[in-house]
């Protein structure tokens, strides 16, 4: 088992480009099926969830290579239309694939997915969804077995909640249905967005994507296209909490401001200064953060769930009490015991977390129980004094890219064993 050994307290400094984004690039892999034509995705990162989407292409029949941040994907030979459990438990975003099968196969079969947990993530948005386009689903001894009797057509679907991963399949599966398919309360992250710009460069027809409604004009077929992964927003986030925890400068390279600007304000109000040009953002943290009074997490543009983890770990060293409210999942707190094993002050009720910001935290083995979970025990190790133990990596690698030859680079006394 590999572990991540830090010696702190540390300074970082210089500068860091950011990899592709993993929640676009998931998506983007899978709607590749639908196409006609060999596609080529540019900015991929090296992780393990795009690893196992590589293994589940291939196991569809798909010609699915990697060549540096390169990943060439050939739909022709697709010839199976299901993916073995083991693939499907290895990540919740496999059910992404669902409607992309579907609709190029016209039947499906897959398990539940698996990933971390989370608390309930019911995938009942998507079946519901899929099912009005005329997609006949039945649940069997933990499997999706789906078919299409009369073809997919397009719908009116109003979304209770505002998912990106049922926006995402409702877009995938609507793009070659016949007629046209509206979503209405559609997910507005930059994902969703970037998942239309590739559809649109294939052939497709959608508005509105980034928006709360989205229009697909269905369409008979997609031609392939080159096309470039957006930055990811929350590795950038990431890297902005390790600085500010440090009282750090650093610059991060390769973003889309826009994208991180709900995340902005929480740094302002810790007491960073964010100085943004171009591309390129460069934070310059205080010696001691300020707290946060209150952040909320919210469907974009609200302030990210996948964010409040590394933020919450940057507060345990602020000067005051911050408080944090989780309203995307039920059990987003399982880094809170692994802080408390570094010396942090947090008591959390329910949904909310509150942070009493202390002036030391002292290393300890701690153990990372999801993806942002581990990435909060990293930033909180870098600024712990004495060695900090993490084990779970397998959750670490599924979201960021070398993590630890990155903070190495920028001065962390950090290394895998």
């Amino acid at each position: 088992m590999s572990e991540l050994i830090i010696h702190g307290p540390n300074q970082l400094e210089g500068e860091i480009a950011i990899h592709g984004a993993k929640n676009s690039t998931l998506p983007l892999m899978a709607a590749a099926l639908l196409c006609e034509e060999p596609c080529v995705l540019h900015n991929c990162p090296n992780l393990s969830d795009v690893d196992t989407s590589l293994k589940i292409l291939r196991h569809l029949g798909c010609g699915a290579e990697r060549s540096g941040g390169d990943i060439f994907i050939d739909p022709r030979t697709t010839d199976h239309f299901d993916i073995p459990d083991a693939l499907m438990r290895e990540m919740r975003s496999s059910i992404i694939f669902l409607g992309a099968i579907i609709s190029s196969m016209g039947q499906a079969l897959l398990s539940f997915p698996g990933g971390c947990e989370l608390g309930p993530r019911p995938i009942d948005l998507h079946l519901a969804a899929l099912r009005k386009m005329g997609i006949v689903i039945n649940e069997n001894h933990g499997c999706l077995e789906c078919s299409v009797p009369d073809g997919i057509h397009g719908a009116v679907i109003n979304l209770s909640f505002p998912s990106v991963g049922a926006t995402e399949n409702i877009i995938i599966t609507a793009v070659r249905a016949e007629g046209t398919t509206i979503i209405t309360n559609a997910a507005r992250e930059p994902e969703i967005w970037d998942l239309a710009d590739f559809l649109n460069s294939c052939g497709a027809k959608i508005s509105g994507a980034g928006e709360s409604t989205v229009t697909i004009e269905g369409v008979k077929h997609l031609s392939g296209c080159e096309h470039r992964v957006i930055p990811d927003r929350i590795a950038a986030a990431t890297y902005l909490a390790a600085a500010a925890i440090t009282g750090s400068t650093l610059t991060i390279t390769d973003i889309i401001a826009e994208h991180l600007a709900p995340v902005f304000p929480a740094f302002d109000e810790a007491g960073c200064k964010l100085e943004i040009k171009d591309n390129k953002l460069k934070i310059i943290s205080p010696k001691r953060l300020r707290r946060i009074k209150n952040i909320r997490t919210m469907p974009y543009p609200g302030f990210p769930t996948d964010a409040q983890a590394p933020v919450m770990a940057m507060t345990t060293l602020a000067d005051g009490t911050s408080m944090f409210v989780e309203n995307i999942f039920e059990s987003r707190y399982k880094h809170v015991g692994e802080l408390l094993r570094l010396g942090a002050n947090i008591k959390v009720e329910s949904r909310v977390a509150v942070v009493e910001g202390v002036s030391r935290l002292s290393g300890a083995p701690v153990e990372a129980a999801d993806l942002r979970g581990g990435a909060a025990l990293v930033i909180a190790g870098l600024a712990a004094d004495g060695i900090t133990e993490i084990s779970g990596l397998k959750h670490l690698d599924r979201g960021y890219e070398n993590i630890e030859k990155n903070l190495a680079q920028l001065g962390a006394d950090v290394k895998r064993i």
